[in-house]
């Protein structure tokens, strides 16, 4: 029997589909993110759980998957299912996934919803191409380089990012990535208190600094084409902006060489003149 990764309702549980429903009630085993979550689940979906019932979360996984493996080996049918969306997808299921198609066990996929693709297709931003790069890191430096990483590409991306963390977050993209960029929360979606905000970086840092609570999935307009011509006072005043929002004049010089695809010599160079000449303004 397969190993079954099971989509889960990203918040309404009327988004669940006959599938699922299936798969849960003829489960041997049951390996969820949170055991709580599944009960509450299947009581919504009028499910009775004959299976095994066991805990898959992040602090568990390693010492959990030779169990599920060997469960796997011996024809049962086991079903991963995680809090929401589907697994592996920023959520647990990647190692048993990978160590069971290391050892040839089949694994299949009962679709379901997945907040990445549903915030990419209500952001209004272009859904042609576009990348997905989980949660950002935790600390500010960590933060602003990834995003720093991020300034030119040229997809849209689609980020999750804790409520408590999401101002701060927009504040460091503002500041690293510039004040023209476009971007979309998204939060709680499918429930009760969906909520889509579109705007400038800087417009949602204004908007987040009041408080947000809820799930958030973040879209991100992706890197405007280069300018291919960018005069001297130009590069002084993204290099200006930059610093203004926080940046250090290193990373400042850094994230306007990365985004305009030019010379990090050519904007210093562009500062030392302006630096020899004391009426300009750097701001």
């Amino acid at each position: 029997m397969p190993l079954v990764l099971a989509g889960a309702p990203i918040g309404s549980a009327d988004d669940a589909s006959p599938r699922l429903v299936a798969a849960l009630a003829s489960a041997e085993v049951v390996a969820a993110e949170d055991t709580r979550r599944l009960h509450r689940l299947c009581a919504d979906l009028g499910v009775t759980l004959t299976g095994r019932v066991v805990s898959y979360f992040e602090g568990n996984e390693a010492q959990r998957t030779p169990s599920l493996l060997e469960a796997l080996r011996a024809g049962s049918r086991v079903v991963l299912v995680t809090d929401a969306g589907m697994p592996t997808v920023s959520d647990p299921g990647y190692r048993l996934v990978a160590a069971a198609a290391a050892e040839g066990l089949p694994v299949t996929c009962v679709p379901g919803p997945s907040a990445v693709t549903t915030a990419l297709a209500v952001s209004g931003l272009p859904t042609d191409r576009f990348c997905f790069e989980g949660f950002l890191p935790r600390k500010a430096g960590e933060r602003r380089a990834r995003l720093a990483a991020l300034q030119a590409e040229p997809r849209t991306v689609v980020l999750f990012e804790a409520p408590h963390r999401l101002a701060a977050a927009l504040a460091d993209m503002a500041a690293v990535l510039g004040p023209v960029r476009r971007a979309v929360v998204c939060r709680e979606l499918t429930k009760t208190y969906e909520e889509v905000v579109r705007g400038s970086l800087p417009d949602l840092v204004a908007w987040a600094d009041a408080g947000v609570r809820g799930e958030v999935t973040l879209v991100l307009e992706g890197a405007p084409e280069r300018q291919e011509e960018l005069t001297p006072e130009e590069l002084v005043r993204l290099v200006g902006v930059r610093e203004a929002a926080g940046l250090t004049r290193k990373e400042a010089l850094a994230a306007v060489a990365s985004e305009t695809g030019l010379p990090k010599k050519q904007v210093y160079d562009a500062m030392v003149k302006a630096k020899a000449e004391p009426s300009r303004d750097l701001g």
